[in-house]
């Protein structure tokens, strides 16, 4: 009775073991034979390996294994070193039913009999993949970021532990401090510093204000392992752990001794960079995988982007591109090229995270593993958009040179060939003013030369605008009433644009006189109001209007200091575009149709302003309307300005016949002049040359003026005037010329007769400079 009880009592025990391992799901519990065949199977093995208890059973342990591992003879080892070690412990792969693969924890204990005889084993196993593959992922983006900080070079990026010893080095720092790996490392960062610096206690002062503050930052003499010096600048920042415990010190030097050694210019430049001398915060330094996701994120990225790193881990970094820079790939070229090349390298506009833009240099670099395998790149940006500006300031200064060297080129140009064309026209409309005189009454015929006449004289016009353009204009500056000159053209102006277009005006009470020539402003204030009759085709209002300014220092628009008349002329009609603005006073330059405009109109007023000491400026909006100033010094207010009507006057005398000696080495010209000059019933003598007319005066001195050309080969007329004056002092002398290349200064009270010029007005200057010689002043023979 008593065995039949103490039997119930073991049986009840083992339901009570049976029960137990039967609940377990976690863990796959089974019994092998001393063979390794499966003798007992739990729920937890079923769940784990996919097999059924009646599937499984009688069944070889080793078909959990691996081809490679029973290849080795993994199965039957682990079940000797069970036997005879009393136990064995594993981790590897293991198969389930339908061949996957688990990472599996595995233990085999040997199961003995009371008398120590081997009746099987006890095997349990767990699978712990989800755990390695936790722990391979920590390790990996471990690896991830030793790589970043060893693929940065210009940077010595290291740690110390809390007492300051050298606890890492990166390939930048052996670059900059010269120490190996292996030199470095536990070695007191101090010998980093000046005798002076360690004496006053600066490295424990440092470490000791990152802790405080959180971070410790200046820039600094330090030595390198050869002992020279570098200019550095140093971040130190602490590191803790996830309980607040300091474990060490992250710190980033980067050599600035080539930046101390430049000039002041050179530092302004640099301080666009400034950002980037701070240190790594001001660099956004982050790793990408080989598809171009973020694998990690720094604090300068952050502060850089504007992301968290929770916000952007993951994510793929074309979004920091431009809306155009992706619709044509540009972060996948970048990617393809740094792989390919091992560098990429571009400036170009990208985005922060609130959608604002910035400059940015960036910089790819391929990150490999041992076994030049790509890893990722490592990607460097940083700020550059005021060098970028500063360039661009630059180009525009370059830009405004060259134009204004253009300008120059155009002006020379332009010079020469109105001194050639004014040579042609004196001819024709001499010959053509003769030709009229001696006309049979033919009034067709007569049609015919006043027709030639115009065309010549709007030929003469338009060689005044060139050489106005070109400033070589001769100006005849005056004190002028601009009120009563405005005044004095309302009619013509109205006649010249039409009743369609209304003309107002906006004078002040009082008005500072302008100087300068009053027949050139007269021609500028028309070229203006026929512009803006263009610029209005639907009809519109154009308004005159004046002020006077003092401008006490030298402004943008290149106004030296001083008194000034600003005369304007602003339409209500289309205005101009910026492009259209800068060209607008080019020579040539129209925006009119073929055959409606020479482009000289604004050339002929900005060199005629130039020439009188002002400035045009031109401002204009598209669709608003555009405003022409003209700048012109204040004259004097009690100068008396050249009365026309001493020359009239002057012109009408009968002088008696003279003996003219002329001048001129155009062939052309010589003889149309001769022939004005001998049908007025002068006696001519001719010469080509300046030398040729010193040589006939010492023949004929019976000479009674002097006319000559100013530009000649070899003998200029100012050099001949010069020549002359000693043996002739009182010989009249009439300069002519094409255009004003000479100083005001230059031969002074001889008068000039501006080409081309018709016979009146070669006989209104002859009679000018003969009623000087006779002492009988009607004009300034240098206005006549």
């Amino acid at each position: 009775m008593a065995d039949s009880e103490r039997y119930g009592s073991a049986l009840t025990r083992a339901e009570r073991y049976r029960l137990l391992i039967e609940t377990v799901s976690d863990y796959a519990i089974y019994m092998l034979d001393p063979d390794g065949i499966v003798a007992s199977w739990n729920p937890g093995a079923e769940r784990f390996k996919g097999y059924t208890e009646e599937e499984i059973i009688g069944q070889h342990f080793s078909r959990f294994y691996t081809d490679e591992d029973r290849a080795a003879g993994l199965p039957q080892r682990a079940l000797a070193t069970a036997q005879t070690e009393g136990r064995f412990e594993h981790e590897g792969w293991r198969i389930r039913k339908d061949g996957a693969r688990m990472w599996a924890h595995v233990i085999i204990d040997p199961i003995r009999s009371p008398d120590g005889k081997l009746i099987g084993f006890a095997k349990i196993t767990r699978d712990i993949t989800t755990r390695r593959d936790a722990q391979l992922a920590l390790r990996a983006s471990e690896e991830r970021f030793r790589l970043l900080v060893q693929s940065v070079h210009d940077y010595a990026i290291y740690m110390l532990d809390p007492q300051g010893y050298v606890a890492s080095w990166n390939r930048g720092a052996q670059r900059l401090k010269g120490y190996t790996e292996q030199e470095i490392i536990s070695r007191h960062f101090s010998r980093f510093y000046t005798e002076q610096d360690r004496s006053t206690g600066l490295p424990q002062r440092a470490l000791k204000i990152a802790v405080e503050e959180g971070k410790f930052e200046q820039v600094g003499w330090r030595v390198r392992k050869n002992g020279s010096l570098m200019w550095a600048h140093v971040v130190i920042q602490p590191i803790h752990d996830d309980d607040g415990m300091l474990v060490g010190y992250a710190k980033v030097t980067r050599d600035l001794s080539e930046r101390k050694a430049t000039d002041d210019a050179l530092r302004r430049s640099e301080e666009r960079f400034r950002l980037l001398v701070q240190g790594v915060r001001d660099y956004a330094i982050y790793m990408l995988d080989p598809q171009g996701r973020i694998t990690n994120w720094n604090t300068g990225a952050q502060r850089f982007k504007g992301y968290t790193e929770g916000e952007i881990v993951g994510e793929h970094f074309s979004r920091f591109y431009t809306e155009e820079d992706r619709a044509v790939e540009l972060p996948t070229k970048a990617l393809m090229i740094a792989a390919e090349e091992g560098r990429f390298e571009q400036e170009g506009w990208r985005v922060r995270k609130d959608g604002s833009r910035f400059w940015a240099n960036v910089v790819i670099d391929a990150i490999r593993g041992d076994d030049n395998e790509l890893i990722g790149f490592a990607k460097v940006t940083r700020d550059i958009t005021e060098k970028r500006k500063a360039e661009e300031i630059l180009e525009q200064t370059r830009a405004r040179f060259i134009q204004s060297q253009k300008m120059e080129a155009v002006g020379q140009l332009t010079g020469g060939i109105a001194h050639d064309f004014n040579n042609l026209l004196a001819v024709v409309l001499g010959n053509l003013d003769m030709a009229r005189k001696r006309l049979p009454p033919d009034p067709k015929l007569r049609q015919l030369i006043e027709n030639s006449i115009q065309a010549a004289d709007r030929g003469a016009t338009l060689t005044k605008r060139m050489l106005a353009f070109a400033r070589r204009q001769q100006l005849t500056a005056t004190t002028i009433d601009v009120l009563d000159l405005v005044r004095d053209m309302s009619d013509l102006m109205q006649r010249s644009i039409g009743s369609g277009i209304q003309i107002t005006t906006q004078f002040p009470l009082r008005l500072a006189p302008a100087h300068a020539d009053a027949n050139q402003l007269e021609l500028a204030l028309l070229n203006l109001v026929v512009n803006a009759r263009d610029a209005m085709p639907d009809g519109g209002t154009i308004t005159i209007s004046a002020r006077t300014k003092t401008i006490s220092e030298a402004t943008q628009s290149g106004l030296a200091p001083g008194d000034y008349v600003c005369l304007s002329v602003t339409d209500t009609g289309e205005g101009m575009d910026e492009q259209t603005l800068r060209q607008a006073v080019e020579p040539f330059f129209t925006t009119k149709g073929v055959g409606k405009g020479t482009g000289l109109g604004l050339s002929m007023v900005h060199g005629f302003a130039e020439q009188s000491g002002g400035r045009l400026t031109l401002k204009s909006r598209k669709g608003r309307g555009t405003r022409a100033q003209v700048w012109l010094p204040v004259g004097i207010a009690n100068e008396v300005p050249q009365q026309a009507e001493d020359l009239e006057a002057s012109s009408g005398l009968a002088g008696k016949p003279l003996c003219v000696l002329v001048v001129d080495d155009d062939p052309l010209v010589l003889m149309n002049t001769t022939a004005m000059l001998e049908d007025l019933g002068h006696r001519v003598l001719e010469a080509t040359s300046g030398e040729q007319a010193l040589r006939v005066l010492r023949r004929s001195p019976d000479v009674d003026l002097l006319i000559t050309d100013q530009l000649m080969p070899g003998m200029t007329g100012t050099q001949l005037v010069e020549a002359v004056r000693p043996a002739h002092p009182d010989l009249p002398i009439i300069l002519a010329t094409g255009y004003a290349e000479m100083s005001p200064d230059a031969a002074p009270g001889v008068p000039r007769l501006d080409k081309p010029f018709l016979q009146k007005g070669l006989a209104r200057v002859i009679s000018a400079s003969m009623q000087v010689k006779e002492g009988r002043v009607l004009c300034q023979p240098k206005h006549c």
